[in-house]
Protein backbone atom coordinates (compact mmCIF):
# COMPACT_ATOMS: atom_id res chain seq x y z
CA UNK A 1 0.00 0.00 0.00
CA UNK A 2 1.13 3.07 -0.83
CA UNK A 3 0.54 7.06 0.15
CA UNK A 4 3.18 8.34 -2.05
CA UNK A 5 1.12 11.77 -4.22
CA UNK A 6 3.91 11.58 -6.52
CA UNK A 7 3.17 7.75 -7.80
CA UNK A 8 -0.56 8.65 -7.29
CA UNK A 9 -0.35 11.18 -9.34
CA UNK A 10 1.49 9.56 -12.24
CA UNK A 11 -1.22 7.08 -11.85
CA UNK A 12 -4.30 10.04 -12.53
CA UNK A 13 -1.88 11.02 -15.39
CA UNK A 14 -2.07 7.94 -17.05
CA UNK A 15 -5.78 7.89 -16.24
CA UNK A 16 -6.54 10.90 -18.11
CA UNK A 17 -4.62 10.30 -21.35
CA UNK A 18 -5.56 6.45 -21.62
CA UNK A 19 -8.36 5.43 -24.34
CA UNK A 20 -8.13 1.63 -23.64
CA UNK A 21 -10.75 0.59 -21.59
CA UNK A 22 -9.04 -2.65 -20.23
CA UNK A 23 -6.26 -0.06 -18.79
CA UNK A 24 -8.69 2.31 -17.22
CA UNK A 25 -10.12 -0.03 -15.70
CA UNK A 26 -6.86 -1.78 -14.39
CA UNK A 27 -6.14 1.68 -13.07
CA UNK A 28 -9.05 2.39 -11.24
CA UNK A 29 -8.63 -1.47 -9.59
CA UNK A 30 -4.80 -0.12 -8.65
CA UNK A 31 -6.12 3.21 -6.94
CA UNK A 32 -9.00 1.42 -5.13
CA UNK A 33 -6.46 -1.52 -4.11
CA UNK A 34 -2.97 -0.13 -3.84
CA UNK A 35 -3.37 3.42 -2.35
CA UNK A 36 -3.68 4.82 1.19
CA UNK A 37 -6.00 7.58 0.55
CA UNK A 38 -6.72 10.70 2.78
CA UNK A 39 -8.44 13.51 1.90
CA UNK A 40 -5.30 15.90 2.09
CA UNK A 41 -3.54 13.38 -0.64
CA UNK A 42 -6.90 13.67 -2.54
CA UNK A 43 -6.75 17.01 -2.93
CA UNK A 44 -2.63 17.18 -3.54
CA UNK A 45 -3.00 14.76 -6.41
CA UNK A 46 -6.45 15.75 -8.05
CA UNK A 47 -7.26 11.85 -7.87
CA UNK A 48 -10.86 12.78 -7.51
CA UNK A 49 -11.18 14.90 -10.22
CA UNK A 50 -10.09 12.38 -13.09
CA UNK A 51 -11.84 9.60 -11.43
CA UNK A 52 -15.42 11.59 -11.08
CA UNK A 53 -15.48 12.34 -14.37
CA UNK A 54 -15.75 8.59 -15.49
CA UNK A 55 -18.74 8.03 -13.12
CA UNK A 56 -20.78 9.08 -16.91
CA UNK A 57 -18.35 6.94 -18.78
CA UNK A 58 -20.17 5.31 -22.04
CA UNK A 59 -18.34 2.09 -20.79
CA UNK A 60 -20.38 0.52 -18.08
CA UNK A 61 -17.30 -1.14 -16.52
CA UNK A 62 -15.01 1.78 -15.93
CA UNK A 63 -18.56 3.94 -14.98
CA UNK A 64 -19.16 1.21 -12.33
CA UNK A 65 -15.63 1.15 -10.92
CA UNK A 66 -15.30 4.92 -10.37
CA UNK A 67 -18.31 4.63 -9.02
CA UNK A 68 -17.61 2.45 -6.65
CA UNK A 69 -14.04 4.00 -5.87
CA UNK A 70 -15.50 7.27 -5.17
CA UNK A 71 -18.11 5.41 -3.00
CA UNK A 72 -15.07 4.35 -0.89
CA UNK A 73 -13.00 7.02 -0.53
CA UNK A 74 -15.84 9.41 0.18
CA UNK A 75 -16.15 6.90 3.34
CA UNK A 76 -12.50 7.15 3.59
CA UNK A 77 -12.73 10.68 4.11
CA UNK A 78 -15.95 10.86 6.56
CA UNK A 79 -14.28 7.96 8.91
CA UNK A 80 -11.34 10.66 8.68
CA UNK A 81 -13.26 13.24 9.76
CA UNK A 82 -15.10 11.62 12.58
CA UNK A 83 -11.62 10.53 14.13
CA UNK A 84 -10.14 14.21 14.14
CA UNK A 85 -13.88 15.33 15.72
CA UNK A 86 -15.11 17.33 12.53
CA UNK A 87 -17.60 15.48 10.82
CA UNK A 88 -19.89 17.17 8.87
CA UNK A 89 -23.67 17.60 9.28
CA UNK A 90 -24.34 16.27 6.11
CA UNK A 91 -21.81 14.23 3.76
CA UNK A 92 -22.08 16.23 0.60
CA UNK A 93 -19.36 18.40 2.27
CA UNK A 94 -17.40 15.25 3.10
CA UNK A 95 -16.56 14.74 -0.87
CA UNK A 96 -15.29 17.72 -1.07
CA UNK A 97 -11.67 15.97 -2.05
CA UNK A 98 -12.99 13.43 -4.86
CA UNK A 99 -13.90 14.91 -8.42
CA UNK A 100 -18.17 14.03 -8.18
CA UNK A 101 -20.07 13.25 -5.62
CA UNK A 102 -23.31 10.62 -5.73
CA UNK A 103 -25.65 12.18 -8.44
CA UNK A 104 -28.18 14.56 -6.83
CA UNK A 105 -31.20 12.16 -8.21
CA UNK A 106 -30.77 8.03 -6.95
CA UNK A 107 -29.55 5.86 -9.43
CA UNK A 108 -29.33 2.20 -9.21
CA UNK A 109 -25.73 2.42 -7.38
CA UNK A 110 -27.21 4.60 -4.45
CA UNK A 111 -29.24 3.80 -1.53
CA UNK A 112 -30.73 6.94 -0.79
CA UNK A 113 -30.43 10.98 -3.03
CA UNK A 114 -28.21 12.52 -2.11
CA UNK A 115 -28.65 16.51 -1.08
CA UNK A 116 -26.99 18.85 -3.25
CA UNK A 117 -24.20 21.05 -2.01
CA UNK A 118 -24.21 24.87 -1.39
CA UNK A 119 -22.37 27.22 0.44
CA UNK A 120 -24.54 26.73 3.79
CA UNK A 121 -24.37 23.25 3.59
CA UNK A 122 -20.52 23.75 3.46
CA UNK A 123 -20.40 26.61 6.13
CA UNK A 124 -18.86 28.72 3.32
CA UNK A 125 -19.41 32.67 3.81
CA UNK A 126 -18.32 34.86 0.74
CA UNK A 127 -17.90 38.17 1.95
CA UNK A 128 -14.94 39.48 -0.11
CA UNK A 129 -16.53 42.56 -2.00
CA UNK A 130 -17.88 44.86 0.92
CA UNK A 131 -21.32 44.69 -1.58
CA UNK A 132 -23.85 42.11 -0.12
CA UNK A 133 -25.26 42.28 -3.73
CA UNK A 134 -22.24 40.90 -5.49
CA UNK A 135 -21.51 38.52 -2.52
CA UNK A 136 -25.06 37.28 -3.12
CA UNK A 137 -24.24 36.64 -6.64
CA UNK A 138 -20.96 34.95 -5.89
CA UNK A 139 -22.58 32.57 -3.30
CA UNK A 140 -25.15 31.71 -6.22
CA UNK A 141 -22.18 30.97 -8.61
CA UNK A 142 -20.79 28.80 -5.70
CA UNK A 143 -23.76 26.53 -5.47
CA UNK A 144 -24.32 26.22 -8.59
CA UNK A 145 -20.76 24.93 -9.08
CA UNK A 146 -20.52 22.94 -6.01
CA UNK A 147 -24.05 21.05 -6.55
CA UNK A 148 -23.16 18.05 -7.77
CA UNK A 149 -19.66 18.65 -7.57
CA UNK A 150 -16.91 16.71 -5.56
CA UNK A 151 -14.33 19.23 -5.40
CA UNK A 152 -13.14 21.31 -2.18
CA UNK A 153 -14.89 24.08 -0.84
CA UNK A 154 -12.34 26.08 -0.50
CA UNK A 155 -11.26 25.62 -4.70
CA UNK A 156 -15.09 26.14 -5.48
CA UNK A 157 -15.44 29.40 -3.28
CA UNK A 158 -11.94 30.85 -5.12
CA UNK A 159 -13.32 30.24 -8.85
CA UNK A 160 -16.82 31.37 -7.90
CA UNK A 161 -15.64 34.78 -6.78
CA UNK A 162 -13.02 34.95 -9.78
CA UNK A 163 -16.14 34.37 -11.68
CA UNK A 164 -18.12 37.48 -9.87
CA UNK A 165 -14.95 39.53 -10.42
CA UNK A 166 -14.97 39.10 -13.93
CA UNK A 167 -18.30 39.34 -14.51
CA UNK A 168 -18.42 42.77 -12.59
CA UNK A 169 -15.10 44.13 -14.70
CA UNK A 170 -16.76 42.79 -18.30
CA UNK A 171 -19.79 44.88 -17.33
CA UNK A 172 -18.31 47.82 -16.34
CA UNK A 173 -20.21 48.97 -13.77
CA UNK A 174 -23.28 48.32 -15.59
CA UNK A 175 -25.64 47.04 -12.88
CA UNK A 176 -28.38 45.65 -14.82
CA UNK A 177 -25.93 43.74 -17.17
CA UNK A 178 -24.38 42.38 -14.16
CA UNK A 179 -27.68 41.00 -12.87
CA UNK A 180 -28.61 39.70 -15.59
CA UNK A 181 -25.27 37.87 -16.77
CA UNK A 182 -25.01 36.39 -13.51
CA UNK A 183 -27.94 35.50 -14.03
CA UNK A 184 -27.47 33.18 -17.54
CA UNK A 185 -24.23 32.00 -15.72
CA UNK A 186 -26.17 30.28 -12.72
CA UNK A 187 -28.78 28.79 -15.03
CA UNK A 188 -26.82 27.76 -17.65
CA UNK A 189 -24.25 25.97 -14.58
CA UNK A 190 -27.12 24.69 -12.66
CA UNK A 191 -28.51 22.43 -16.04
CA UNK A 192 -28.12 19.24 -14.45
CA UNK A 193 -27.96 17.62 -18.20
CA UNK A 194 -24.59 20.10 -18.66
CA UNK A 195 -22.38 18.48 -15.88
CA UNK A 196 -19.42 19.50 -18.11
CA UNK A 197 -19.83 22.72 -18.18
CA UNK A 198 -19.30 22.99 -14.26
CA UNK A 199 -16.50 20.62 -14.31
CA UNK A 200 -14.81 23.14 -16.61
CA UNK A 201 -14.87 26.49 -14.86
CA UNK A 202 -14.39 24.61 -11.25
CA UNK A 203 -11.06 22.76 -12.37
CA UNK A 204 -9.95 25.74 -14.56
CA UNK A 205 -10.39 24.46 -17.72
CA UNK A 206 -12.22 27.49 -18.87
CA UNK A 207 -10.88 30.64 -16.92
CA UNK A 208 -12.87 32.67 -15.35
CA UNK A 209 -12.74 35.78 -17.60
CA UNK A 210 -13.24 33.89 -20.49
CA UNK A 211 -16.56 32.06 -18.69
CA UNK A 212 -17.84 35.66 -17.91
CA UNK A 213 -18.47 36.73 -21.66
CA UNK A 214 -19.85 33.45 -22.83
CA UNK A 215 -23.31 33.30 -24.46
CA UNK A 216 -25.84 30.60 -23.58
CA UNK A 217 -24.85 29.23 -26.90
CA UNK A 218 -21.13 28.91 -25.91
CA UNK A 219 -22.44 27.14 -22.52
CA UNK A 220 -24.35 24.46 -24.28
CA UNK A 221 -23.17 20.69 -23.70
CA UNK A 222 -22.07 19.03 -26.82
CA UNK A 223 -25.11 17.12 -27.38
CA UNK A 224 -27.17 20.27 -27.37
CA UNK A 225 -24.73 21.94 -29.88
CA UNK A 226 -25.50 18.76 -31.57
CA UNK A 227 -28.71 18.98 -31.85
CA UNK A 228 -29.13 22.44 -32.75
CA UNK A 229 -26.54 22.06 -35.60
CA UNK A 230 -29.08 19.37 -37.08
CA UNK A 231 -31.93 21.58 -36.54
CA UNK A 232 -29.88 24.67 -38.33
CA UNK A 233 -29.09 21.79 -41.13
CA UNK A 234 -32.32 20.26 -41.38
CA UNK A 235 -34.07 23.87 -41.63
CA UNK A 236 -31.75 25.44 -44.37
CA UNK A 237 -32.10 22.09 -46.91
CA UNK A 238 -36.04 22.72 -46.20
CA UNK A 239 -35.96 26.08 -46.61
CA UNK A 240 -33.99 25.12 -50.15
CA UNK A 241 -36.38 26.47 -52.68
CA UNK A 242 -39.54 24.42 -52.15
CA UNK A 243 -40.84 24.35 -55.36
CA UNK A 244 -37.66 23.73 -57.50
CA UNK A 245 -36.97 20.62 -59.46
CA UNK A 246 -34.13 18.86 -58.50
CA UNK A 247 -32.16 17.49 -60.70
CA UNK A 248 -31.40 13.52 -60.71
CA UNK A 249 -28.10 12.15 -60.96
CA UNK A 250 -25.95 8.53 -60.16
CA UNK A 251 -22.82 11.17 -59.77
CA UNK A 252 -22.81 11.33 -56.23
CA UNK A 253 -23.00 8.09 -53.84
CA UNK A 254 -24.68 7.92 -50.93
CA UNK A 255 -22.22 7.72 -47.25
CA UNK A 256 -25.36 5.75 -45.33
CA UNK A 257 -26.80 3.13 -47.67
CA UNK A 258 -24.22 3.51 -50.40
CA UNK A 259 -26.53 3.75 -53.40
CA UNK A 260 -26.38 6.34 -56.26
CA UNK A 261 -29.50 7.50 -57.04
CA UNK A 262 -29.74 10.95 -55.93
CA UNK A 263 -30.97 14.17 -56.50
CA UNK A 264 -29.10 17.31 -56.18
CA UNK A 265 -29.37 21.55 -56.57
CA UNK A 266 -26.72 24.17 -55.96
CA UNK A 267 -26.88 27.51 -54.58
CA UNK A 268 -24.25 30.17 -54.06
CA UNK A 269 -24.06 30.39 -50.04
CA UNK A 270 -21.25 32.71 -50.02
CA UNK A 271 -19.49 35.53 -51.25
CA UNK A 272 -19.69 35.47 -55.40
CA UNK A 273 -15.79 34.50 -55.97
CA UNK A 274 -16.34 31.15 -53.76
CA UNK A 275 -17.73 27.86 -55.19
CA UNK A 276 -21.19 27.36 -55.16
CA UNK A 277 -22.82 24.87 -52.44
CA UNK A 278 -24.24 21.49 -53.42
CA UNK A 279 -27.04 20.20 -51.63
CA UNK A 280 -27.69 16.45 -52.61
CA UNK A 281 -30.62 13.93 -51.12
CA UNK A 282 -30.34 10.33 -51.55
CA UNK A 283 -33.83 9.31 -53.26
CA UNK A 284 -32.97 5.99 -51.50
CA UNK A 285 -32.70 6.31 -48.17
CA UNK A 286 -33.30 10.55 -47.76
CA UNK A 287 -29.89 10.89 -46.60
CA UNK A 288 -28.59 14.75 -46.95
CA UNK A 289 -25.09 15.94 -47.53
CA UNK A 290 -23.58 19.28 -48.75
CA UNK A 291 -20.21 20.61 -49.86
CA UNK A 292 -18.18 22.96 -51.82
Amino acid sequence: MSADPIELKKLVKKLQGNSNAKEVVDILASLKRDFVINEALLRESKAGLAVGKLRTNENKEIASAAKDLVKKWKDIVEEGKKKNGGASKSKEPALKSTASTTPITPTASTTKPAVARTHKTDGITINFTGDKTRDKCAELVYDALASDSGAPSELIAQRAKAVELAVFNAQGGNLDGYRSKIRSLYVNLKDKNNPGLREAVASGEIPAEKFAVMSSADMASAERKAADEKIKNNNFFASLGAGEQQAETDAFQCGRCKQRKCRYRQAQTRSADEPMTTFVTCTNCGNRWKFS
